[in-house]
């Protein structure tokens, strides 16, 4: 393709041939080196250039690509991510990609077929021992070159031992090619990430078509995350390497080293469909099934939150999301993760029956709880101020009132028999993701404001005190906002008795205040050299502290926990603790805090517990029989952990050993909150499952109410629960109450 009209003759000194072709991020262009030989260059697109995260995002482009060795890939020959207009070269691989060559003369077969396999497994296996993640392995991104085929355009990868870049919240790839985890929790995908979508490529190579085509392209995010992939057409020796790579647990897939030793064994024809096999393309054949049971280290997926604490209506920040960051627009293929739990929630989203658990749907009644007078069954959409916050809401029960708070909401008053509103105050400004309701006292609700864009003069977040009957303001005070880094948890304010502690603006020292009247009774300036976060221990308060240096560098390996006098605000001796780790409750009386396991500077889940008892400063540790990857959550002593899939954990803290295991049909679920006879567990969507607190036994599910997100990790429980009344906080600012004897039917 000649070059066009306005196209650059020449980037960073290599003459430019032809324009190869153009796409969302950039144009790339077939260039000349000095010694004739070919290089293609990749030139940002202008608008681009000046947007710093997106200059982030290339510069991660450019180090991934170099870390890879060239073997499989095109290397980088030379690179300019500061430039005005940044730009990267690399060696020209000749041949056609994928995407072109099925287009032209169909799928391929036989020795063709499996050589491909093989090369790709082979470039998967250089790339990860590198430390690095493509996440966007699809038909365009492979080149059929003559010495076999090469991965290209390492635009969304990463480095396995960095963080992802947020980038302003989107979910990025292709629906038909992603993993499920990379659709519901796209900053903790792994290399097993890309064995799914070389999984999706294969199938691809072999039919025509991905496992999970759909109509739509929500429809087809619906199905990667829930439904069997069509393998019918798969030759039958490839099929079972295939179906491996395509559980939609990450550690059920091979490793791209185990990969390569299965592909090797297969026939150098592979063979035919063997279509008439009652459930082809549906089943794990034996050997690769052994094969994958007898693999005993499972790959956690990098939670992205914590969870809250006890009956604060405040808590809840991912542990991925090491500092505090603000709400965006989702945009892109987030679209069609929202499909997933809202506007496909006319299917069965998880393959259990309509009880999501395999169970028989037994509808067990909460004993011994009463229902308010004139309750039923209600819903309301909160409006918020300043920008559409999709989900933060959260929720506290007084007698007869709800009080709800949360990202454009400072804090709102409904009654809890039938939705009514009967106050609600507004904050105009971007909130921070995570940040819900402060609290409340019998007389006072205690929120966050957060100022708006064009009032740069106001202070970025504020504790805000409203009074419970009438909604009138009483007091606010600017709040400090490193929490997250401290404890992992986004929780600056607490509500203890009838008094709330804040963190001060400058993030040196709490201040305690009579809740309604605001009156200062006590200020105590953090440890020197250290910053303080207030964790509620029942009715205990303890400060967790760590160092400016691990807080600055959001590494926080070594807090120190201090006793806090109510009344006078003195700091206990210090109790060092061996972290990074997470408040999560009390058992026993004695501070629960959930160990974090470290990969390079990324956390990759749970795998001990330390107690620490407040009176003796005793801190006693336990080892968890493996590592824990998504949201947890404490209810009545016992710690348990909800992954992305619905699986729901309960653990000892006491032993860190495992109670039991439930798996549910409730991605992404939050909790637990404990009602009578019932702990229950809520996913954006709004949808609800009930287990016994005793082994897990099924009692009920809902189905979705609201189109959110599934498989989120590490938000704060959405349930509230107001005697026999189950109150649910979705996404939308969505708000919907039922009764636990009588829950919507499921299906």
């Amino acid at each position: 393709m000649s070059l066009r009209g306005g196209d650059p003759t020449e980037i960073g000194g290599y003459p430019l041939e032809a324009r190869l072709g153009s796409g969302g991020m950039g144009t790339v262009f077939l260039a000349r080196m000095s010694s004739g030989r070919p290089v293609a260059i990749k030139l940002i697109h202008q608008q681009f250039a000046g947007d710093d995260e997106f200059r982030i995002r290339f510069r991660q482009e450019v180090a991934a690509a170099r870390r890879v060795s060239g073997a499989f890939t095109a290397a980088v020959v030379d690179a300019a991510p500061e430039a005005e207009q940044p730009w990267m070269a690399t060696t020209y691989i000749e041949g056609q990609t994928l995407a072109q060559r099925i287009a032209t003369k169909g799928p391929l077969n036989g020795a063709e077929l499996k050589m491909l396999a093989i090369g790709l497994a082979e470039a998967l296996r250089d790339i990860h021992r590198v430390g690095v993640v493509h996440r966007d392995l699809k038909p365009s991104n492979v080149v059929l070159s003559p010495e076999g085929p090469r991965v290209i355009d390492f635009g969304i990868s990463r480095a396995v031992d960095q963080q992802t870049l947020t980038m302003t919240g989107r979910v990025i790839g292709t629906p038909p090619f992603m993993s499920p985890e990379q659709l519901q929790a796209p900053r903790g995908v792994g290399p097993r990430s890309d064995v799914f979508s070389l999984g999706t490529l294969l199938v691809y190579a072999a039919t025509g078509h991905g496992p999970f085509d759909a109509d739509s392209p929500y429809m087809t995010a619906y199905q990667v995350v829930h439904d069997e992939p069509s393998l019918g057409a798969v030759p039958v020796a490839l099929r079972a390497v295939v179906e491996s790579c395509l559980a939609k647990e990450a550690e059920g897939r091979p490793s791209a080293d185990e990969l390569l030793v299965l592909l090797r064994d297969l026939p150098a024809d592979l063979g035919g469909t063997d279509a008439n096999v009652a459930g082809a393309g549906r089943t794990r054949d034996m050997d690769t099934q052994q094969h994958f049971a007898a693999r005993a280290t499972p790959v956690p997926i990098v939670p992205t939150t914590a969870s809250a604490g006890p009956d604060t209506g405040s808590t809840g920040a991912p542990l991925g999301r090491r500092l505090r960051r603000r709400w965006r627009p989702v945009l892109a293929t987030a679209v069609a993760v929202a499909a997933i739990g809202g506007g496909a929630a006319a299917l069965k989203a998880d393959g259990f029956g309509a009880d999501g658990g395999g169970h028989k749907d037994n509808r067990v009644a909460a004993p011994g709880a009463a229902l308010q007078d004139g309750f039923g069954p209600w819903r309301k959409t909160v409006q918020a101020g300043g920008e559409d916050i999709p989900d933060e809401l959260r929720c506290v029960a007084r007698g007869e009132a709800l009080f709800c708070g949360g990202g454009g909401v400072v804090a709102t008053r409904i009654k809890s028999s039938d939705g009514s509103p009967v106050w609600t105050v507004k904050s105009s400004g971007v909130p921070v993701q995570g940040t819900h309701l402060v609290g409340a006292t019998d007389d006072t609700v205690l929120g966050y404001r957060f100022a708006a864009q064009d009032a740069p003069q106001d202070p970025p977040s504020e504790v805000v005190a409203v009074d419970a009957d009438n909604g009138r303001e009483l007091w606010s005070v600017p709040s400090g906002a490193r929490s997250m880094a401290v404890t992992g948890r986004t929780q600056d304010a607490v509500v203890v008795g009838s008094a709330v502690v804040t963190v001060d603006a400058s993030n040196s020292r709490f201040e305690a205040r009579d809740a309604h009247s605001g009156t200062v009774t006590w200020k105590t300036p953090f440890p020197a050299g250290t910053q303080c976060a207030p964790v509620p221990v029942g009715p205990r308060l303890l400060a967790m502290c760590a160092t400016d240096a691990e807080v600055d560098a959001s590494e926080v390996r070594h807090p120190t926990l201090y006793s806090v006098d109510r009344a006078s605000g003195t700091l206990g001796r210090p109790v060092a603790v061996d972290g990074p780790a997470v408040p999560m409750g009390v058992a026993n009386g004695r501070l629960v805090l959930l160990r974090v396991r470290m990969e390079g500077t990324a956390p990759a889940g749970y795998d001990g517990v330390a107690r620490v008892h407040p009176a003796s400063r005793k801190v006693t540790y336990a080892r968890l029989s493996r590592t824990y990857s998504g949201t947890p959550g404490m209810a009545d002593g016992t710690l348990y952990v909800s992954r992305q899939t619905g699986l729901v954990t309960a653990i000892d803290p006491a032993t860190g050993r495992e109670k039991w295991s439930r798996q549910t049909g409730v991605e992404g679920a939050s909790g637990p909150v404990a009602g009578a006879g019932a702990l229950y567990f809520s996913s954006a969507t709004g949808r609800v499952v009930a287990l016994s607190p005793h082994d897990g036994t099924f009692l009920w599910t809902t189905d979705p109410r609201a189109d959110g997100l599934t498989g989120e990790q590490g938000a704060s429980p959405r349930v509230t629960v107001a005697g026999r009344a189950v109150i649910v906080a979705a996404a939308e600012n969505t708000l919907f109450a039922f009764d636990a004897q009588k829950p919507p039917k499921s299906g």
